[in-house]
């Protein structure tokens, strides 16, 4: 390939992770990871080149263990670079990849030529300081909240906060279901989903930075023995992520023309060729397409479209896989046959390798980069996921250089939204007879079902969330049986839909 023809190349020269698992390893407060792993990827570059004096940008991903006033400007003073510029963002499981894309098109661009991208998060360490009854001595604390009310509102409807659609293991456990019975509820799709993560934790098994390095067959991961508890219909608790882990990863991004200038074996860059961006609806009620995914359809295709990489040439996939839905829905929107041979994970997934708030695709990305120096692929994707399986980012690593194709211009925090033909509206109350579209058991700590939660068809195409804490519903829903059912609904006391089955 010719020079000209690599004009706004962009590659990974170096990248990091760290998993601090045993407590004895003191780790760091979320500052020192950043600057451990930063310091880690700028060696891994393996060059005499003043590789930190040259740095033109840091990217921070959001921390939800520790806000910090300044995040840059910390990192910045602990490296030695104070006043160097960069960006941080918000809390999403895309975070890292998309400041990677923003550093990528202001390279095109000609703005910088070289960029840090950090992450980590201290859930493990926090975990310890709230069963002591302690708070964490950490430096630098941030006045502002740690989540702006404007996202809380982007994030949640009043009827889902009435009715308690808040967490993501609901949300994404809702889709699951929605999706298992638009289906037909076949039961090879829980004993698909089931051996889906029984191979990727055999991926942590086999990763010194997993968390949780353990495989597990289908059959463990669907009992509800030795404390496998059910957290709601269907996933157990090891099917879902594990975000309490003291983790961090740093992926160094630089131009052709940088990487060429610092000497950079070729075999030690992996190229990125391409990525796209594309939302969903907020809320899942409120989604045309309950069962599918639009928006991972636009990206995934973004990503290949601008790598000039077909499907069939990727070697490995790390989809994000913080609860099945997450992975059923990607490997729909992809087309990948149940029996793809390929990896669908490079690290062992969310819910055995750890799931480090809006890090965990550092950690995915730094995997794929090794896996593509190792040889053991010439191509790989990566996909991330943020809120309620509402933003959704793909992107194409190849050990092959090429410049992208161009994307559309728009500033750092662009996106495209993802058509979704006559959405439905969500009604707050409703009455009278209804089609359950979506339903799930959610069950207490103790693994005893609490209630069930569930999404409704109302006759004039409108949607709504609705529950019951009835034992004769919540069997019915825990048996499956609410797929066809006739349902109606009812206005309890304080305003919230009840369901009847």
């Amino acid at each position: 390939m010719s020079a000209g023809s690599l004009a706004g190349a962009v590659c990974i020269v170096g990248t990091a992770r760290r998993t601090w698992r045993d407590p004895a390893d003191g780790a760091p407060e979320p500052l020192g990871m950043w600057e451990h792993v930063a310091r880690a990827a700028i060696d891994d570059v393996g060059t005499r080149h003043d590789v930190l004096g040259a740095l033109d940008h840091l990217g921070v991903v959001h921390c939800q263990a520790w806000g910090y006033d300044d995040p840059v400007a910390r990192l910045a003073d602990r490296l030695g670079r104070p006043g160097i510029a960069g960006t941080t963002s918000i809390l999403a499981g895309t975070s890292h990849q998309r400041l990677l894309d923003a550093a990528a098109e202001r390279m095109r661009r000609g703005e910088i030529s070289s960029a840090l991208v950090v992450g980590a998060e201290a859930g493990a360490t926090l975990r310890r300081h709230a069963k002591a009854g302690t708070e964490p001595a950490w430096s630098h604390p941030s006045d502002q909240p740690p989540l702006p009310p404007e996202l809380f509102g982007e994030m949640y409807l009043p009827t889902e906060i009435a009715h308690g659609v808040l967490p993501a293991w609901l949300t994404f456990g809702l889709l699951e279901q929605a999706r298992w019975a638009a289906r037909g509820g076949r039961p090879d799709d829980r004993r698909l989903l089931a051996e889906r993560l029984s191979t990727i934790s055999q991926v942590a098994a086999a990763n010194p930075d997993a968390w949780f390095p353990t495989a597990w067959t289908a059959d463990e991961l669907l009992s509800t023995a030795d404390g496998n508890r059910m957290v709601t219909t269907p996933y157990t608790k090891r099917m879902v992520a594990f975000p309490d882990v003291d983790m961090a990863a740093a992926n160094l991004l630089v131009t052709h023309e940088v990487a060429e200038a610092w000497g950079v074996p070729e075999d030690h860059r992996v190229y990125l060729r391409g990525w796209g961006f594309a939302r969903d609806a907020s809320h899942v009620a409120a989604r045309a397409d309950m069962v599918s995914s639009p928006a991972m359809r636009v990206a995934q295709q973004a990503a290949l479209t601008r790598a000039g990489i077909e499907l069939d040439e990727i070697d490995a996939f790390d989809l994000y896989s913080c609860f099945g839905s997450a992975i059923a829905f990607a490997a729909d929107a992809l087309g990948l046959a149940d029996d793809d041979p390929r990896p669908l994970s490079v690290t062992g997934g969310l819910a055995y390798h750890g799931g480090p708030g809006s890090n965990y695709m550092g950690h995915s990305i730094s995997h794929m980069v090794s896996r593509i120096r190792a040889g053991e692929a010439r191509s790989g994707m990566v996909t991330g996921v943020g809120m309620h399986m509402t933003k959704h980012v793909a992107a194409v690593y190849s050990a092959e250089p090429g410049s992208p194709a161009p994307g559309a211009e728009d500033d750092e925090q662009r996106y495209v939204v993802a058509a979704d033909i006559d959405p439905p509206e969500v009604a707050d109350h409703a009455d009278g007879p209804v089609v359950v579209r979506a339903a799930t058991v959610v069950h207490a700590r103790g693994g005893s079902p609490e209630r069930a939660v569930a999404i409704c068809g109302l006759p004039d195409g409108r949607r709504c969330y609705a529950a019951s804490t009835d034992a004769d519903v919540i069997a019915t829903v825990a048996a499956d049986a609410w797929v066809e059912a006739p349902a109606h609904l009812t206005t309890a006391d304080d305003g919230t839909n009840v369901l009847h089955l």
